[in-house]
């Protein structure tokens, strides 16, 4: 099978950090620990494994983390034992195309889209008994044992022909979903879970910072699940501008300065202190950080209000350095969100692919327009680099693999 892969080789990955500042193709080279390579199609490891081929993949922020070696070894995750490999692509929608005799939820010729493989191990893939809190409630996420390492992992991923996968890695495509809308459930479900860690109430006021594809699926997941807020979505892009409007953004900030905005729609007070140091009394009940640097987490705190909160949905594998005064001064919520799991919603528990395939087949989530760029596996670095650059119009760009 062809794939792409990155190995975790200590000296590379150094390397690669080292030379990124003068040689930004570093990642390509020979030192580097990024591969495309053709490796020989492994065995089936257990009778509840199947092996996939893949027709549609999408290139994801966290797989351009990876790819880049962005990972700083200080941070928390980095601590754990994992795997020594990570194959690259996990929003895919794929073909069975073998199962052992224990497999129990698939056949030959059955679409899958990859649901709880790309966070990594959990207890039903280590086929652990009895399964850990987390994992008995549906969050896989949050496995308590998940740095166990029992059993085999899977070879291959989304980036490459196929892959061999435990059946609970996996979910069954509905037949009224396209391949499209398939490859597309797992980031409309990060949305989702986004929007569910603090759902807004009837006429409170969201923010969304940041409208890459993460934003955009939060502002119409927002628009689906809260209909009566008032959504705010700051993009840098006019494509995303457009494409936040046509999702349910009432407000839009571009180039106006953020803090007069934030401070024109809620009626916060802005104050300027030394050094360009400022801050708002008032501001919005809730903003999501789609982006999730040191700057943006920043100002998210200090564009909620007193008592309001701050979903952090974006992430840089790196240690952050920024002002954490607004969580204690304004007694400022601060939550995170792991791509998705178990959902509480409308007096009933979900799967969060569950609720998104209900909210597309009620028309309430679309992918129209979402996808704006198709690549063969062979201009994979074509593919790459605009997915990278927000100038050649990109929202979603993905691996065709033909059918």
């Amino acid at each position: 099978m062809r794939t792409i892969y990155v190995d975790k080789h200590i000296p590379k990955i150094l390397a690669v950090k080292a030379l990124k500042p003068v040689w930004g193709d570093v990642v390509y080279a020979p030192l580097s620990p990024v591969r495309f390579a053709e490796i020989p199609d492994p065995p089936l490891p257990g009778p509840r494994w199947l092996r996939v081929r893949n027709r549609v993949c999408g290139i994801c922020a966290s797989d351009l983390s990876l790819l880049h070696v962005e990972a700083d070894p200080q941070i928390g995750p980095a601590a754990l034992p994992g795997n020594q490999r990570f194959y690259l692509g996990h929003e895919v929608v794929s073909i069975v195309t073998e199962v052992e005799p224990g497999v129990t939820r698939f056949k030959p010729g059955d679409r899958v889209i990859m649901q709880a493989r790309f966070q990594g191990a959990h207890c039903r893939n280590q086929e652990i008994e009895p399964l850990c809190r987390h994992c008995a409630e549906g969050n896989y996420i949050l496995c308590e044992n998940a740095s166990r390492g029992i059993g085999p992992r899977g070879v291959g991923g989304g980036w490459g022909d196929g892959y061999t996968a435990h059946e609970s890695e996996l979910y069954p495509v509905p037949d009224d979903l396209s391949d499209d809308q398939a490859a597309m459930v797992e980031p409309l479900a990060v949305g989702v879970r986004t929007a569910l860690r603090r759902l807004p109430a009837p006429g409170e006021k969201a923010l969304v910072v940041g409208c890459g594809i993460v934003g955009l699926n939060l502002i119409q997941a927002l628009r689906a699940l809260a209909p009566d807020c008032h959504i705010t979505a700051l993009a840098r892009y006019g494509h995303q501008q457009l494409m936040a409007r046509r999702l349910g953004a009432d407000e839009i900030i571009g180039n106006e300065d953020p803090y007069r905005a934030v401070a024109r729609i809620t009626g916060a007070r802005l104050y300027e202190g030394m050094l360009g140091n400022r801050m708002l009394l008032g501001g919005f009940d809730v903003v999501f950080d789609c982006v999730g640097t040191s700057a943006t987490l920043q100002d998210s705190l200090r564009w909620a209000r007193a008592g309001g909160t701050v979903v952090l949905a974006g992430v840089k594998l790196k240690p952050l350095s920024l002002d954490l005064t607004p969580v204690w001064y304004q007694e400022v919520n601060l939550i995170g969100v792991n791509s998705h799991g178990r959902e509480h919603w409308n007096g009933r528990e979900w799967e969060t692919f569950d609720l998104v395939i209900e909210l597309l087949r009620q028309g309430k989530l679309t992918i129209d327009g979402l996808i704006t760029h198709r690549f063969p596996l062979e201009k994979w670095r074509e593919a790459i680099a605009t997915a990278e650059n927000k100038r050649t119009g990109a929202i979603k760009v993905v691996f065709d693999y033909g059918h």
